[in-house]
């Protein structure tokens, strides 16, 4: 199961009880938190969301309303008695932040924080069942994009037909790796006799802060759900410009061209009270387009 739970839709000030930018992305049992605005802990606590199962943080950028939460959830986690290890993703600039913030409160974690510094485009985590990758996104200042796949096995095993082959169910696994199988007898049983191609592997894909720029399309192409600002209503093209942020039609064309599944629409700027424009302005340009609405899960 791939979905994404959003914690915070609002840009840089909290208003109209929307909170700054944070969401948690589900990968079977994986938990990833995807950037930590002001009220993060609030809004884990308030949906339900456990600490202890998040052993990834990732962050876009280092303007306050994506990271000003970090530090004191980092902090609580120690407080709660943390043990495990705790990846961060981000600009390398933070590092210097949290271990300043860390020692004038003359505090000491007990448990790992490994800190991983965004450099370069390409995959920066990845486990057996997942990997995440990051690419580099339009913003006034160094900002990156995540893209969350599944890691899946290529093949799918027929369990009949493999029986029928006289194929022992412990070399299963590899037949989903595409080997070819030898019996006894010295007869060669093709992978592709016994298998089929398994579905595409599912993927999210989150643009963070991005003027309009259609280099991003070939990063997120093809996500199953693909999370794209919408700090403004598409009258203001010019200051979304300006300020190095998108509109709902300038959103909606990035998933039309990159062919993805759905879209989510978020970063609202404070200046809008009611958000029902933002979804119909979208949806003239891409039908399947959904409001990040705070404490909805959006799940394939």
């Amino acid at each position: 199961m791939l979905g994404v739970t959003i914690l915070g839709n609002n840009s840089a000030l909290p208003a109209f009880d929307r909170h700054p930018t944070a969401q948690v992305v589900t990968l079977d049992e994986f938990l990833f938190l995807v950037d930590c605005g002001e009220g993060t802990q609030m809004q884990m606590a308030k949906y339900k969301i456990r600490r202890s199962r998040i052993q990834h943080i990732f962050i876009s950028h280092l303007h306050g309303d994506h990271y000003f939460g970090l530090i004191g959830l980092i902090t609580s986690m120690g407080l709660l008695g943390r043990e495990i290890d705790l990846n961060l993703y981000a600009p390398a600039p933070l590092l210097e932040l949290i271990e300043m913030q860390l020692r004038v409160a003359d505090t000491s974690l007990p448990y790992k924080l490994h800190f991983h510094a965004l450099e370069g485009e390409g995959v920066i985590a990845k486990q057996e069942k997942f990997q995440v990758s990051c690419f580099p996104v339009s913003h006034r200042i160094p900002c990156w994009g995540f893209r969350f796949e599944e890691v899946k096995a290529p093949r799918k095993v027929n369990p009949e037909l493999a029986r029928h082959h006289e194929i022992p169910a412990i070399f299963f696994d590899r037949l989903k790796w595409g080997e070819n199988y030898t019996r006894k007898d010295g007869r060669v049983v093709l992978n592709e006799t016994v298998t089929d191609p398994a579905p595409r592997p599912k993927s999210y894909a989150y643009s963070a802060d991005t003027c309009y720029d259609e280099s991003l399309v070939e990063k997120v192409r093809g996500a199953d759900i693909l999370y794209h600002e919408t700090t403004y209503l598409k009258d203001l093209a010019d200051r979304a410009n300006a300020r190095f942020h998108c509109t709902t039609h300038q959103a909606a064309s990035i998933a039309s061209k990159a062919g993805v599944g759905k879209l989510l629409i978020g970063h609202f700027s404070s200046k809008y009270e009611k958000l029902d424009q933002f979804l119909e302005e979208a949806r003239e340009l891409f039908p399947d387009t959904y409001l990040a609405l705070e404490g909805v899960s959006y799940r394939l």
